[in-house]
């Protein structure tokens, strides 16, 4: 007999999952087209001269202050998690979060110098508060029994990629042929279209979310508002005095720091687990195991992310976009790696599966060097590129569609992997501790991403080849590392589930 009360119909509304699926699933649609679309652009209008709009700032600069800004998204998802677990729930999480990036866009659509900044700090608050939130909603609509978490996921993780691909065309068409503020608004338009999304489908979400999950008590719940209104206070009060000119910041320099802060961080809480926490020797040696996957991770996002700043730059300067009569606007070649990922997911998803069933299984810290290797590959691509643009030419597009998708790959093994391996190796005590610390490595690799791009100097390129060659030469030695020590690593992931 079959208990209906575990699948009752609604469960089953979109696609065969919960209808609250639905809610998350086009919320975070909108949210990535909005945050993609304007991420593409940030580097280009940065550099750009002013008398053609742009901020007019130099290479090194813009590629650190967007090494800063991609870095703190992922950096403040930390408080945002906390936020919504102890004070205020998920469900108001992703709507004040949302409110917070559409405000944000609407600043950067202004065009103004002062009200551009003042737009990334709002879409870095908001974006810290909506995008680790909605990724536990989703988690929340499912039981422990249900076996279609993962499929749930993978669903979810659909809408962000379609999300993505359309900022990227959205937002570098208007670019191209309406100009950098209009791309910006229609960022804003399309963090609009998720909210209203949200609020209108709230109720398929049937109450998840809507209360913190660890209610602090009425006096921390007071203390902490105003832990929280006193960081604003302070956050501002910065701002300002940035802006008026009373305080001077080098980006280069603040982004250098910040980069040592963050891993400063990430090594003291590691450390602080194995002399503190009272782990078991089986417990130790799976975190072991997980640490070679964060050096893995940091690595990988630092060459990943130069999508945004220096492959970005590559596109527009040195890249012919030209077919016919039409140019191909820069953004779009970013698109790549969303669409490859699209066509390539279920391939990779089939692949793990069957190697499984051969048992031929890779453990995870070979998985996260195979991934970081192929990815440099990518880079070896752009020195052949970089070698047609320093004599003179421009280079085909197809050479930026070849990293894109060697790095798409590199990322398919690596990035769902990682995750995975977080998941699986924590203590269970520590999961969701070790998660947040996971996170970090984007935030550190982002940071590096930016400093590495600022050494592409726009009027040396003669020096262009050698430094994408150098970056794939390191990347892959360290995967080469990597891979050699996931060789004694291999035993210690299977000791936690053993002591489980």
């Amino acid at each position: 007999m079959t208990d209906t009360t575990l699948n009752p119909v609604r469960d089953e509304a979109f696609f065969g999952h919960p209808a609250g699926l639905s809610t998350l699933f086009f919320t975070e649609m909108w949210e990535r087209m909005s945050y993609y679309g304007m991420r593409a652009l940030l580097v280009l209008f940065m550099t750009l001269s002013i008398q053609e709009g742009g901020l007019g700032i130099t290479v090194a600069s813009a590629t650190a202050i967007y090494g800063l800004y991609t870095g703190a998204v992922y950096f403040m998802g930390l408080p945002g998690g906390w936020i919504a677990d102890r004070l205020i729930g998920g469900q108001q999480a992703v709507w004040y979060g949302g409110i917070i990036i559409m405000c944000g866009h609407i600043l950067l659509a202004i065009p103004s110098d002062s009200t551009f900044f003042i737009g990334l700090i709002f879409v870095v608050m908001g974006t810290g508060l909506l995008k680790p939130n909605i990724g536990a909603l989703v988690g929340q609509l499912y039981s422990r029994e249900d076996n279609r978490r993962d499929a749930g996921y993978a669903l979810y993780y659909m809408g962000i990629n379609i999300g993505s691909i359309i900022g990227y065309i959205v937002c570098g068409w208007l670019q191209v042929n309406m100009g950098y503020h209009w791309a910006f608004g229609a960022a804003a338009i399309g963090m609009g279209a998720g909210l209203i999304q949200f609020r209108l489908t709230l109720h398929k979400l049937e109450g998840e979310g809507a209360e913190p999950t660890q209610p602090l008590s009425s006096p921390g719940r007071k203390n902490s508002q105003l832990a929280v209104m006193g960081f604003l206070a302070v956050l501002g009060l910065l701002t300002l005095l940035i802006l008026i000119g009373a305080v001077t910041i080098n980006p280069v320099t603040l982004a250098q720091y910040t980069a040592i802060t963050i891993t400063a961080v990430f090594l003291a809480y590691y450390a602080g687990m194995f002399a503190f926490a009272e782990l078991s020797s089986n417990e130790k040696k799976s975190l072991g195991a997980l640490f070679l996957v964060c050096v893995a991770s940091t690595f990988f996002w630092a060459g990943f992310e130069q999508a945004g700043s220096s492959l970005n730059l590559f596109g527009r300067d040195y890249t012919d976009r030209l077919i016919g009569s039409f140019e191909i606007p820069p953004a779009w070649f970013q698109s790549a790696n969303s669409i490859f990922i699209v066509i390539l997911s279920p391939f990779f998803a089939a692949l793990w599966i069957n190697l499984g069933k051969r048992l031929v299984n890779p453990n995870y810290g070979f998985k996260c060097a195979l991934g970081l290797i192929i990815m440099a590959t990518g880079f070896i691509v752009m020195f052949f590129a970089a070698q047609v643009a320093a004599s003179g030419l421009s280079a085909a597009p197809y050479w930026l569609i070849a990293t894109y998708f060697l790095h798409t790959v590199g990322e398919l093994c690596l990035s769902p992997v990682a995750l995975s391996a977080v998941s699986k190796l924590s203590p269970r005590r520590f999961a969701g501790q070790m998660m947040g610390v996971f996170t970090l490595t984007y935030s550190i690799g982002n940071v590096v991403a930016g400093l590495v791009a600022g050494n592409f100097d726009p009027e040396n390129i003669q020096q262009m080849p050698n430094l994408y060659l150098y970056i794939a030469f390191f990347t892959i030695a360290a995967g080469i590392v990597i891979g050699l020590f996931a060789v004694k690593t291999r035993h210690w992931e299977s000791l936690i589930k053993e002591e489980s």
